[in-house]
């Protein structure tokens, strides 16, 4: 603590993220990073981006970028808002939609660890709603009267670290029997399997939708994320984030960002290949004994009978292979582990093979 701190800081609990050590020959598997490269047209508009136009500023309204996703998504561009990398959106969101005083924000118990950070950081209370027993979200659970009205609502969809989807119409559902509040669906996983909300915004007018470039288009060192919602609410989250930021993206980030929405058949390939290798990763995983929980994102959550998690996740650590444990209540013996490639995650496995043997 220093006595140079604002009054608020000292109660904050800053957000972990995954670990990112330099070790040799290490097996990354713990951050959800893309296992391809971006595509070939991503490299080719960043170095032609690189000129000595980088000593001007860049667009401060991304114009040419939200123009790209609108396109993409059938909307019109100002209801699009992006932003340096969806947690930078997300930072927006919680200050320009959910600061209304003492009213709650919901959200599951076990979901994106980040969302109870930005409560902390701009005092918004929270109250959190647990999954059910197999870690679905209960759609019941946010359709049924509230004790009071709550700020908003917010989850992932798959739901992060689950990997686990609802359905449209129980978004839908959830949005519709709370017409008055913002109900913002982080869709950060939904390239890898499950549908993306976007084609609800029409009917509901306070559905609010994350996605960020880091997964699926494999720019995660690029920082590029959006939102898409009303023009309303979009306009009140550019007020927010003028009075932050006015050139939150750089050129280079915005030339990559829209060259990456244009290489559609390299996008199609590489979610296709994530999506077979997160099936062979289930099942080699189950034939262990684990017990993995249905994925629709680019990693699988799962969790072994007879080892402890964060025994499991030491013990991986040590033979050079990372995965995420989270020491959480409900998901202590779990492990989130990245989809890599096919040799990647046989090395997985074969390395959890050699500690079972091991430990027997």
């Amino acid at each position: 603590m220093s006595r140079f701190w604002s009054d608020h800081v000292v109660n904050l609990a800053p957000y972990t993220p995954g670990e990112q050590p330099k070790i040799a020959d290490l097996l990354k598997l713990n951050t959800n990073e893309h296992p391809m490269g971006p595509s070939p047209l991503v490299l080719e508009a960043i170095r032609a981006a690189a000129t000595d136009s980088l000593r001007r500023y860049p667009d401060n309204e991304s114009t040419a970028l939200r123009e790209a996703i609108a396109a993409l998504h059938g909307l019109d561009a100002r209801q699009v808002f992006p932003g340096n990398g969806s947690d930078e959106v997300l930072a927006h969101i919680f200050n320009g939609l959910f600061r209304r005083g003492d009213r709650p924000l919901l959200m599951p118990d076990v979901t994106y660890s980040f969302y109870r950070t930005y409560c902390r950081l701009y005092d918004i209370p929270c109250r959190t709603i647990p999954l059910a027993e197999d870690f679905s979200i209960r759609v019941s659970d946010y359709t049924a009267g509230h004790p009071a009205q709550p700020a908003g609502i917010i989850f992932s969809n798959p739901n992060a670290p689950t990997g686990i989807a609802l359905g449209l119409a129980d978004i839908e559902a959830i949005a519709s029997a709370n017409p008055d509040v913002p109900v913002v669906v982080d869709e950060a996983y939904v390239d890898f399997g499950a549908d993306s909300a976007v084609a609800l915004l029409e009917r509901c007018g306070n559905i609010v939708i994350v996605q960020t470039f880091s997964k699926s288009r494999s720019l995660a060192g690029l920082r590029v994320g959006f939102a898409m919602a009303s023009q309303e609410i979009v306009d009140g989250l550019v007020r927010v984030k003028d009075s932050f930021n006015s050139y939150p993206l750089d050129t280079v980030a915005q030339a990559g960002a829209i060259a990456a929405l244009r290489d559609q058949a390299y996008f199609d390939q590489a979610r296709e290949a994530i999506i077979e290798t997160r099936e062979y990763l289930t099942q080699q995983l189950a034939t262990l004994g684990f017990e993995v929980l249905p994925s629709r994102a680019n990693f699988v959550f799962a969790r072994h009978p007879e080892h402890e998690g964060g025994a499991l996740s030491r013990a991986l650590r040590a033979r050079g292979v990372l995965v995420r444990h989270f020491s959480l209540p409900r998901i202590e013996d779990f492990l989130r582990i990245t989809v890599g490639t096919r040799s990647e995650c046989e090395r997985l496995c074969n390395t959890l093979s050699e500690i079972f043997l091991k430990t027997h």
